[in-house]
């Protein structure tokens, strides 16, 4: 058994969080990677090498931030909730930071169709979001609701 399984069944809360991030994470890379090709294509008959580029490059960006908050879910299941609370909140402001500094720096470039990379993220981000909502709703988590 390894030290993760072990620490695993210590903790319940981890196990939850475990459960919650593996049907997340299932249900975003269902979804959201053919929205992401369906993007590139679309965008690449509409405008061609840039919007293929662009709109590849959005994808990329978005499935990166997606996947990196349930990351940030299994890495942090085994802690006390209030710290998994922190790492989610400081991860969020990462992540939004990083992503502001990445469009910043390819504001210039002229090879990617700007329009393009902003559709394709905005498309791959809330239909990730949506898809983990959905997968989180239907989890089975043990919830204590007091009267």
């Amino acid at each position: 058994m390894s030290e993760a399984e072990t620490h695993e069944q210590e903790n319940p809360h981890a196990k939850v969080v475990l459960q919650a991030a593996r049907a997340m994470t299932k249900a975003s890379l269902l979804v959201t990677p053919p929205a992401v090709l369906v993007c590139i294509a679309l965008f690449s008959i509409l405008n061609g090498l840039p919007g293929f580029l662009g709109s590849l490059v959005g994808g990329v960006l978005a499935l990166l931030a997606s996947l990196s908050t349930l990351g940030l879910m299994r890495f942090s299941a085994g802690q006390d909730p209030m710290f998994v609370m922190v790492i989610a909140l400081g991860g969020y402001v990462v992540k939004v930071v990083l992503l502001f500094a990445a469009l910043t720096l390819l504001k210039g470039v002229t090879a990617l169709h700007p329009m393009s990379l902003g559709i394709t993220m905005i498309v791959a981000i809330l239909l990730a979001a949506a898809a983990e909502f959905a997968a989180f709703r239907k989890t089975k988590i043990p919830t204590i609701i007091p009267s």
